[in-house]
């Protein structure tokens, strides 16, 4: 289908050329009388604008490229729907992207939405890309960090966190204190501050509780269900199992549940587990005594849209930070 132009609006309406762009911009003075006749011309002819063009010549494209490790996550998609609820009531669509915790697919995706020339972003971040969003940051295009952290940014770049060292310590202090000492760790990628930082809250733990940390019950993956199963298919093959296991995030403590229950293992009888982040399937289970992390990505959305709003009026000043404290519940 041929695309109408704005010479042929103007032609149909009996206007020139710029009063349809006025109309169109919704700048300058057009009587009511002329805009009616400019709307219903664009009607008939069933006339698209550019949006592209209007967003080049405006510099605002009202649009806002989210990046996140995992779409398949239901943290990322809470922590989505909190920004999306925020930024909707300014007029502002978004854009969403999945790196598949892959930091040259991510690296690819933040070229793009620049050259898209997107108003804003939102990062969680896969890693290794601290020049490039450097760079972003510098151009002009503001950009805000949610859950994880990027080296050298810190103090530099809008971002919305947990206290994740403070959340493992309390997960790992739990099982501690119910007696455990043989912990099986399950950390997520230790490229990114979540992970890292994770496992730096359970070397803490470890060391108020004046225990050592053996490596063989450390298992390193990257944040991904098969990484729990594969986890606690090890674990089971020690010679001395661990009585417990901590999952650095609740994709992998999922993973880990579903084959301890393949393996007929009574939770938390034969094998207690705690998740960085709840498991909702454990809700399935009767009374499974699963220590958990509580996050609220919802809240962390919406605080993030909010920096975002704040950041876009205000492109200068001090970077916005929020940290959300850890709570530790038992399902």
């Amino acid at each position: 289908m041929r695309k109408v132009t704005i010479k042929e609006v103007a032609a149909e309406a009996g206007v020139s050329t710029a009063t349809v762009s006025r109309v169109l911009n919704n700048s300058g003075t057009v009587n009511a009388e002329m805009k009616e006749q400019v709307l219903a011309a664009m009607k008939r002819l069933n006339y698209q604008p550019n949006a592209i063009a209007r967003s080049l010549k405006r510099e605002k494209t009202n649009t806002i490229g989210i990046v996140i490790p995992d779409i398949s996550n239901s943290f990322f998609m809470q922590l989505a729907k909190g920004i999306e609820e925020t930024v909707s009531e300014e007029g502002y669509n978004l854009i969403f992207c999945s790196s598949d915790e892959k930091p040259e697919k991510e690296r690819k995706l933040l070229q793009l939405l620049q050259e898209k020339r997107v108003d804003a972003i939102v990062l969680a971040t896969a890693g290794q890309n601290a020049c490039l969003v450097r760079d972003i940051r510098t151009s002009g295009i503001p950009i805000v960090l949610v859950d994880r952290k990027i080296d050298g940014e810190d103090g530099e770049t809008d971002i919305v966190l947990e206290d994740n060292v403070q959340g493992a310590f309390l997960l790992t202090s739990h099982l501690i204190r119910q007696g455990h000492r043989r912990i099986g760790v399950i950390n997520g990628s230790l490229d990114v501050s979540t992970g890292l930082d994770r496992y730096s809250g359970y070397i803490r733990a470890m060391r108020h509780y004046g225990l050592e940390t053996n490596v063989k019950y450390i298992f390193n993956g990257n944040f991904s269900q098969g990484d729990g199963s594969q986890a606690a298919d090890y674990f089971l093959s020690l010679h001395e199992k661990p009585t417990a296991i901590i999952s650095f995030n609740n994709k992998m403590a999922f993973g880990a549940l579903l084959e301890l229950l393949k393996r007929q293992m009574r939770i938390p009888d034969d094998m207690a587990l705690a998740s960085y982040g709840e498991v909702e399937a454990a809700q399935l289970l009767r009374d499974p005594g699963i220590a958990y992390i509580d996050q609220n990505p919802y809240a962390m959305g919406l605080k993030a849209g909010q920096f975002l709003l704040r950041r876009l009026k205000q492109k200068n000043g001090k970077p916005f930070k929020e940290m959300f404290a850890p709570v530790l519940k038992v399902r």
